[in-house]
């Protein structure tokens, strides 16, 4: 089928989808729609411009409950208590309905398999990431990031983005995958990672549209699914009978159905591994940079915990990370200020928030950007105030009322511990070993995505010394 028979065969399809979308009665119960005009796409060239200024536009326009009309979907926003409540409580939606197709698209994973493998992967990932399991990766996580910063030489000036993926990618990859199991030295290093990067930049928009319109997006894809076909051959062959010598990648091989599938997991492995830690890192750096205040007192904490600055290689514990509480309250507040656009579930069965009915077949939405810019729930929600992490009762695991960027309910995050230990440590590393001046102004958040932590609209370099 060449491309113009595939656009006229979607607008066909659009047509009849809307025939049953947009043109049937409306229920005067249902939110106040934004449709557009144009079948199918509906209002997709307003909200893609910038989705989150779209959202609050929107929300002051119509109110805390409205819906969005695009690519043949409806999307039901919800932004007041009410509808956050339902969001993460009710049992009339369902999480893995609403990422079927998004992981299809992005992954080659069909409907059958990804649900027989979802419920069963996601509780072994869930147990073998959890708090009581950090110990297991703390030590090995340490000795990577050591590894990789010594690449680093003794000073330089780089974006503070390019930086932070040199050491945290290879880091990253060889605590989950395996050491030496994906490309990780200088050379193999940069193809694979202009893949993983055109990969994970639209990746938003490989989740929605047909593969056809995204050919470099697509051509990526299939490059690091023939990589990862070596990666899991290799961790197969390598599997050891001890569970605890086992790499997240070969847990996920012994519990999966559909082993022809694993390299589709392994990348999404990959991605979900990658596509938000990096960009927590940069934003709690570049904030604690940008703080001369905060930046003081995390330099007297790294002092009174492993002495004088600069000392090498220092090991670092879970115990060690504990007494360094205000960087990790850094790194809340940076998830807090950057986190995803928007969480989804499906409507499965009607369900009623405040006067309106949402009807079965919805994306319900949640957007955890504007939620954590609600001052009832954050008091000068636009300021980086790590403090406000003092109220929040870490030592038993549970954030501020308010901070869904892990979703909610049994659908929450399974790395996210892992993935703040990942930051906490890496943070603690840089600072401790290298002096940093800020060269540019941080950086605004890109307006222009839903799916992951927010990017930085530009460049932002450092210039690094090592402490002596």
């Amino acid at each position: 089928m060449d491309i113009t028979m595939a656009v006229l065969l979607v607008l066909v399809l659009g047509l009849l989808m809307v025939k049953f979308a947009l043109f049937q009665p409306r229920n005067p119960n249902s939110p106040p729609c934004i449709s557009g005009w144009i079948p199918w796409l509906g209002a997709a060239f307003q909200f893609g411009k910038a989705p989150l200024e779209f959202i609050e536009q929107a929300r002051v326009k119509y109110g805390p409950i409205f819906t969005v009309f695009a690519l043949g979907n409806r999307f039901t926003f919800v932004t007041e208590e009410e509808g956050i409540e339902a969001f993460l409580t009710s049992k009339d939606i369902d999480f893995e309905q609403a990422v079927q197709q998004t992981v299809q698209r992005t992954t080659s994973v069909p409907a059958e398999i990804f649900y027989l493998n979802h419920s069963r992967l996601y509780s072994m990932m869930k147990g073998k990431m959890g708090t009581s399991r950090l110990y297991l990766f703390a030590r090995t996580l340490c000795q990577e990031l050591h590894e990789h910063m010594d690449y680093l030489g003794t000073a330089g000036t780089e974006n503070l983005s390019d930086l932070i993926r040199s050491v945290m990618y290879p880091a990253t990859v060889n605590i989950l995958f395996g050491k030496d199991v994906c490309p990780t030295n200088k050379s193999d290093i940069k193809e694979f990672e202009e893949h993983f990067q055109k990969y994970d930049e639209d990746f938003e928009y490989g989740s929605q549209m047909p593969e056809y319109f995204m050919r470099k997006w697509s051509k990526s894809k299939k490059w690091l699914l023939k990589v990862l076909e070596k990666v899991v051959a290799d961790a197969e062959r390598a599997n050891p009978s001890e569970s605890n010598s086992k790499t997240l990648l070969q847990h996920l091989l012994d519990n999966l159905h559909g082993k022809h599938l694993a390299p589709n997991y392994a990348l999404l492995l990959l991605w979900a591994s990658q596509a938000n830690a990096m960009p927590v890192a940069f934003w709690t750096l570049a904030f604690i940079l940008s703080h001369p205040s905060i930046y003081k007192n995390i330099m007297e904490d790294l002092v009174s915990v492993f002495g004088k600055a600069g000392k090498e290689n220092i090991e670092i514990s879970e115990d060690d990370l504990k007494k360094l509480i205000l960087i990790k309250w850094c790194t809340l507040e940076a998830i807090r200020l950057r986190s995803p656009g928007a969480i989804t579930k499906k409507v499965v069965t009607p369900i009623k928030i405040q006067t309106f009915t949402i009807p079965a077949g919805d994306m319900l939405m949640l957007s955890p950007y504007w939620v954590h810019r609600n001052p009832k729930y954050f008091p000068d929600p636009e300021t980086f105030k790590p403090d406000r992490w003092k109220e929040a009762n870490l030592e038993k695991n549970a954030f501020l009322d308010g901070f869904v960027a892990f979703g909610g309910g049994k659908h929450q995050c399974p790395g996210r511990w892992l993935a703040i230990m990942e930051v906490h440590m890496l943070v603690v590393l840089f600072l401790y070993k290298y002096e940093f001046i800020l060269l540019d102004p941080v950086p605004k958040e890109s307006l222009l995505h839903l799916v992951g932590t927010q990017q930085p609209t530009g460049a932002c370099r450092v210039q690094y010394k090592l402490r002596q």
